[in-house]
């Protein structure tokens, strides 16, 4: 494998599919390795933390970041789209192993195409066709150095509110892996099928977990009245407002210190509140943005929960190709 930039505080490089397993209808999990590899890491832990994996370009050729410096990113949306690959952006599930055996441990959601069509969207396609040593681009934290990519921050918070759909299910699982065992609160998550459901969902004890299948059913049908009833306490106060296609935020990302939107955050805080109903409350959404954005908008400016309580983000949009 090629090594690429050295001086980047993160790193930068080609990885193979070490294992690749179909582990629920609709989601495959790849082991990635690679000698650099050795200087991941992380200050704290991995929680939900984010990386982006380029994908080989149609020929199944991956760019070349040789003599790359810090301007990387600039170059390399130089390169002719058709030249060079797909960036996409993926949560770790598990770092596994140790020195240049250290693999990344990632879950993709695949859909399956229609008899006589090609399989959409980039993750997908490759996901679908890939297979042990079949190389890519990872873009990942390196020891020692700042890279972000980690939302979860609770703060003070007595109790936790955790929400997602299958893309947010890495994420939700490396969340309450690394949870104290003293934690307390809910998880409500939504899946494709039953049988996509974790059977290692590390839970501590004070922490329920519902599964949700669609199971053919619409996006967000079940999940979101469920978490606002478990919220509201009473299902009359759980209804979800309709959200048109041209009220989504495609960059939907609201953190406490974060708006997409430009919402002022100066003075919000991961402090939860004392008083009221969502006292000591610290929400975590993730997944589809129509079915967050409805989320978001009831709970924020119709329940009341305060913005400074929760993280809103927008993983995906159903029918439009993400840029990264």
């Amino acid at each position: 494998m090629n090594s690429y930039v050295d001086e980047l505080p993160m790193i930068l490089d080609r990885v193979a599919v070490r294992s690749v397993e179909r582990v629920s209808p609709s989601v495959i999990r790849f082991e990635l390795g690679g000698d650099r590899l050795a200087e991941f890491g992380v200050d704290g832990p991995i929680l939900d933390q984010r990386i982006k994996l380029i994908f080989p370009n149609a020929a199944g050729t991956l760019p070349s970041f040789d003599g790359m410096d810090d301007s990387w990113w600039t170059t390399w949306q130089q390169i002719p789209e058709d030249e060079r690959g797909s960036i996409r952006t993926y949560t770790i599930r598990d770092a596994v192993g140790d020195g240049a055996d250290t693999r990344l441990v990632v879950d993709i959601v695949v859909h399956e195409p229609a008899p006589g069509e090609e399989p959409s969207g980039a993750g997908n396609a490759w996901a679908l066709g890939a297979s042990v040593d079949d190389e890519l681009i990872v873009l990942c934290p390196r020891k020692g150095h700042l890279f972000g990519g980690i939302e979860w921050a609770p703060g003070e918070a007595e109790r936790l509110l955790i929400v997602g759909d299958e893309t947010a299910a890495p994420a939700i699982r490396g969340i309450l892996r690394d949870l104290p065992a003293d934690a307390r609160g809910a998880v409500f998550l939504e899946t494709v099928t039953p049988a996509d459901r974790y059977d290692d969902m590390p839970a501590p004890e004070g922490v329920s977990v519902t599964w949700l299948p669609r199971a053919g059913g619409h996006r967000g049908a079940e999940l979101a009245p469920t978490v606002l009833a478990h919220l509201a306490q009473d299902r009359a106060e759980a209804a979800l407002p309709e959200v048109s296609d041209d009220e989504i935020d495609p960059d939907l990302w609201e953190t406490p210190i974060y708006s997409s939107s430009g919402e002022e955050v100066a003075a919000a805080t991961t402090a939860p509140t004392d008083e009221g109903p969502f006292a000591g409350l610290y929400a975590w959404i993730a997944g589809e943005s129509k079915v967050v954005t409805g989320l978001r908008r009831t709970l924020v400016k119709d329940l009341g929960l305060d913005r400074s309580q929760v993280a809103f983000m927008g993983y995906w949009r159903e029918g439009v190709a993400m840029r990264s």
